[in-house]
């Protein structure tokens, strides 16, 4: 596997005659992730360093604001023409870095380059085409009519189809979307955002520079350059806080809330989360996953409540299903079932007794602690006679196996993308299929077309109390089931400095809009 670009991304071209801004962008911003970018190609990999990327560089035609509601973007307006079509209007005299014009044709082209992402593919599937009505106007079209097309148009962040068109020096598709490969769009960025690339070392350091011809006059933000700095230990990223050496990081790992919040020097926010962190158990690779009680056994092995105790320091919400609390698939029935005499006595009637050996893998800077949390499931798997040979990767490494689907239980964390549970299933538990693109992160081939039928009626269902009872049984049955083990909701932590008014710019989708950062 061809490694990531690890060079410098130079400057982009700029206009010379910058619009005026509401706020003059003179600060600098030192911050601090476990991990960076892994690709400048948005459409590359479906994960929230690739969407906090989005959001700095590129903008979407409309965004979530901190109550899960709608706000314009590129997108002025909208209005439903039919049960099938939505027309988008698009603001005007929009510039991408490179200084070319944003008109329909370019949301056209990152329409259809969505269309063909591995990765998100899937969340489009029920926009059957996007009609291009003139330079600024534009329907999306559904198939059948469709409840989350709104949704789904949050992550339509158009890219400059000029610049992303044609060959490279050595004949490649400058469109083409690869892999953790090395790609034009991999290493090259032109979008609408409020910040260029202007600097990139991969795991190293990455600068943004505040785009001057950027249209959003009304944003108060007034940051000029945000430094990234990858740091992938807990305590050496709140170190460097504490100390100075930068302004704001995140995560903050629970075991040092109370050692930012005795800082007079800074402040902390928190929220409770929406994503589940969760283990897959492939049943490709090891034949006792396809038995049902194998895998409850597996489930009622892990201390769920133990690992939110313990090892997450109460930063998280034990679960037993995928939908948080206030989605519309929550079933309030499901509770985790941690019962280590059931496990064993689920494996004896399946005929493993004695047990076996399986690998197991996961990240090790991706989620909170989940380098811990994959060595306490082992060691609770191991009092049912499971022996895990356990290995933890840097994210950047970890993804491409992730994708070759490398060891038989894996660790994944997910967000809904469209703020619903179908999402969930559509990428976690559907029967995988390289075509449509469902079940792309489905590492455990887990494969029921019953339920994946009750997913699909759920998705053209515009009646909420019926589409809420479908989803509710559909985490009712994977969890009978037991198509995965559910982990907990891992609870959201930022950390700046008291001059640093992050707060604002955070959202529970943990895609801070840095552009309206602020800093005294």
């Amino acid at each position: 596997m061809k490694k990531l670009l690890t060079a410098f991304v130079g400057s982009l071209a700029l206009i010379t005659a910058p619009l005026a801004v509401s706020a003059e962008a003179t600060k600098e911003l030192k911050m601090a992730y476990d991990a960076d970018p892994v690709t400048l190609d948005i459409h590359e990999q479906l994960s929230g360093g690739t969407l906090q990327l989005s959001h700095m560089a590129f903008d979407p035609l409309l965004r979530w604001t901190k109550d899960l509601d709608f706000e314009p973007r590129l997108a002025k307006s909208w209005e439903r023409i039919d049960d099938n079509t939505m027309r988008f209007t698009l603001r005007k005299g929009v510039k991408f870095h490179t200084g070319n014009e944003l008109t329909s044709k370019d949301v056209k082209f990152t329409f259809d380059r969505l269309k063909k992402s591995q990765d998100f593919k899937a969340i489009f599937k029920p926009i059957s085409d996007l009609k291009i009505i003139d330079d600024y106007t534009f329907d999306l079209v559904t198939s059948e009519p469709y409840p989350l097309l709104l949704n789904t148009a949050t992550y339509i962040f158009p890219m400059d189809s000029k610049f992303y068109s044609g060959k490279t020096e050595d004949g490649k598709d400058k469109s083409a979307i690869t892999k953790h490969g090395n790609s034009f769009a991999s290493q090259h960025l032109s979008g609408t955002g409020p910040y260029t690339v202007v600097e990139r070392q991969q795991g190293v350091r990455m600068v943004f520079k505040r785009f001057k011809d950027y249209w959003d006059t009304n944003s108060p933000g007034n940051v000029d350059k945000i430094v990234l700095t990858p740091i992938k230990e807990n305590n050496t990223r709140v170190s460097a806080l504490l100390s100075g050496g930068v302004d704001f990081i995140a995560p903050v790992p629970p075991t040092d809330l109370d050692r930012i919040k005795r800082d007079p020097d800074t402040n902390l926010v928190t929220m409770s989360g929406t994503r589940i962190i969760l283990l897959t158990m492939n049943e490709e690779r090891v034949e006792a996953f396809k038995n049902p009680k194998v895998r409850q056994a597996i489930a009622y092995a892990v201390n769920q409540e133990g690992i939110a105790a313990k090892i997450m320091k109460g930063f998280a919400t034990p679960a037993a299903q995928l939908s948080p609390k206030g989605y519309q698939g929550h079933n309030d029935s499901l509770k985790p079932r941690y019962d280590v005499a059931k496990a064993k006595e689920l494996m004896k009637e399946a005929g493993y007794e004695d047990g076996f050996t399986i690998t197991m893998m996961a990240p090790n800077n991706r989620y909170v602690n989940d380098d811990k949390i994959a060595q306490a499931v082992a060691a609770m798997l191991a009092r049912i006679n499971i022996k895990v040979d356990l290995k933890t990767l840097p994210k950047a490494q970890y993804w491409p196996e992730y994708d070759d689907r490398a060891a038989d239980i894996m660790m994944i964390g997910w967000h809904a993308d469209t703020e619903d549970s179908a999402n969930f299933y559509e990428f976690l538990t559907m029967c995988p299929n390289k075509e449509t693109g469902a079940g792309q992160y489905n590492a455990g081939n887990y494969c029921n077309p019953e339920i994946d039928a009750m997913v699909e009626k759920a998705n053209v269902e515009t009646d909420l109390d019926k589409r809420a009872a479908l989803l509710q049984e559909v985490e009712k049955r994977l969890y009978d089931d037991a198509a995965f083990i559910p982990l907990h909701w891992q609870d959201l932590a930022w950390a700046a400095k008291k001059d640093v008014h992050i707060e604002p710019v955070l959202n529970v989708m943990n895609f801070p809009y840095l552009g309206d950062l602020v800093v005294k």
